[in-house]
This record gives C-alpha cells, structure tokens and sequence, in this order.
C-alpha cells in the first residue's frame, strides 16, 4: 500500500448528538472518502434519533414515558446498549448509571450564586431515582423495565463514544484505511496518520484547554476525558465538579480531569466519568485491574496520576 500522504486527507466537521464531531479520513481516492464520511455521519444521525431524549418518540422517551407502568419493547441496538451499560454500573459499583435521567437539578445549579452544598440528606432525596439496579431487562421479550414512576434513563454518558465507534466500524468496512472520529473529546482513531505515523493526541491542560500538558502515542485506539474544566464552583476553598456522584446526589470533588485510554471508543467513555466521581485511588484501582484500560488523572492540586501501563511523551 503507498504510503498516504497530506493530499490524501479529508476533514469535516459536523453538529451532531448536541456535539461537535470532528472526522479526518485518509484515502487514496476523494470520491470514496465523500461518499464513505456521508455514511458515517448518516449513521451518527439514525443514532441520535434512536437515543435521544429530546423527542417523543425515540427509543429512550418510550423507556421513560412507561416508567413504573410496563416493560417496552426495544431494538435489539438499544436492549444491548442497556445490557453493556448495567455492566457498566456494576462494575463501577454505580458511579455510572444511565438512570441519572431522574437527576432533581433544582439543587445544582454551578453559577456565581451557588455558595453552599446542599445538606447529605437533601441530595440523596434529590437522586433517588437514579438507581441501575431497578433498570429490568427481559432478554425473551428484547424489553426495558423502569421499575420506579419518574425514572428517566439518558445515554449522555456512553452514547457519543458509542457512535464514534459505530462510525470507526462503518469507515473501515467501506474501505477507508486510516482515519480519527472526534466526538468533542470522546476519540477513536485507525490506520496510521499521514506519513506513516502512528496517530498522537495531546491531553488538554485542565485549566488551559488550548495547551496540552501531554501527549500520547494512540495509534488504533481511544481516549475519552471527563472534567470540571467550564463547569465547577468553589465553596469554602474546595473545588467542586459540576459531574454528581449519582449515589450521595453530592458533587465530585478533588479531581480536575480524567482520561480513559483504550481500544474501544464507548468503553473509554462510559469509564470516564466514573473514574471522576471514584476518585484518584479507587478509579486506579478499578482501570489497574481491566485489560487493555490506561487512564490519565489530574487531580486538583494539579498533580498527574496515571495507571500502570501509560506512558507520555
């Protein structure tokens, strides 16, 4: 194969699932690569009408709008998404769960006015609907069961690196050798950059976005990164992220920015933000026992913590 050069490369960008995702795909042919990046953003379009929770009738409104009254029907896309997210809850002991729907906003609200946390009895009031465990799945009847009246599911937290996978899986099944699918952070990435390099991505610096504090040689992989960087309030000196721990209803604290690093976009984010609420020692732990899982800490004193087997350039 001739090795691709920077007349090979063909970028877009485009406003999907409430994001920006960022394609570069590297072909030999133009034609290919229009037709090829049409069919992946299509994809990322049928997902999000599937996923979203801002109509009503999508998979995830018909789920909610039978919460507490019968099980719905769903496709066999979305009950395996459901199935791979409850795996996910389990494994992180709950700091993920796509039941965070049920989230009472009313008490964060992360602006110039909030100067107190709400009191541990208010917050847990305040999640108690989001709760993975009352998720009922009937693999017979491909059926999702919210057990509580109120409980509102949300993919907000897996559903981005599930598409930019989808879209990695459909480039390269039409023939795109080498390419990056950026979904406003959530990355993934194939083949070789321009040259015959192995693709690098900078992590950006959490209180300077534009400035990378380092770099990593991804090659066929992904990243996600989970922080407090726009969003975060200062009470009583301590840093609080506007991410919630879905099992006290409380703001995470004492980390500024989490980076998961593996080959599978959806898994590199479904992990990223529970790696945050977990903490620096317990989320280390957890990605120090996954195979094939790196991640990237910095805590908020600015200190960097990696897992076992990352390396930085």
């Amino acid at each position: 194969m001739p090795t691709l050069t920077t007349e090979n490369v063909l970028r877009r960008s485009e406003r999907l699932m409430g994001n920006t995702f960022s394609f570069t795909i590297l072909s030999p042919d133009a034609g290919t690569a229009a037709s090829a990046l049409d069919a992946a953003i299509d994809e990322i379009r049928r997902i999000e009408a599937v996923l979203t929770t801002f109509s009503e009738t999508s998979e995830t409104a018909r789920i909610n709008a039978a919460a507490g009254a019968a099980p719905v029907p769903v496709s066999p896309e979305v009950f395996a998404l459901v199935e791979r997210s409850l795996r996910i809850s389990r494994l992180t002991q709950g700091a993920f769960d796509i039941s965070y729907g049920g989230l009472d906003k009313r008490l964060w609200n992360f602006d110039r006015t909030m100067n107190a946390l709400p009191d541990a009895a208010t917050a847990r009031r305040g999640v108690r609907l989001i709760n993975y465990r009352n998720i009922i799945l009937d693999p017979g009847k491909s059926t999702v069961f919210l057990r509580e009246q109120g409980m509102r599911i949300g993919f907000g937290g897996i559903g981005k690196g599930y598409a930019a996978e989808r879209a990695r899986a459909l480039l390269r099944g039409l023939g795109i050798a080498s390419g990056v699918v950026n979904a406003s952070g959530d990355l993934c990435c194939w083949g070789q950059a321009p040259g015959g390099r192995p693709w690098t991505v900078g992590i950006a610096a959490p209180d300077e976005r534009r400035l990378p504090f380092a770099t990593l040689a991804l090659g066929a992989g992904a990243i996600a990164t989970s922080g407090d960087y726009e969003k975060f309030v200062v009470i009583g000196g301590r840093r609080y992220s506007h991410t919630i721990d879905p099992r006290t209803g409380m703001p995470v604290a004492g980390i500024k920015s989490v980076s998961v690093i593996c080959p599978n976009a959806e898994i590199a984010d479904a992990l990223a933000t529970p790696v945050m609420v977990m903490g620096v020692r317990a989320g280390l732990d957890l990605v120090n026992q996954l195979r094939d899982v790196e991640c990237l800490i910095v805590d908020e004193q600015n200190v960097v913590h990696r897992s076992m087997g990352i390396k930085l350039s």
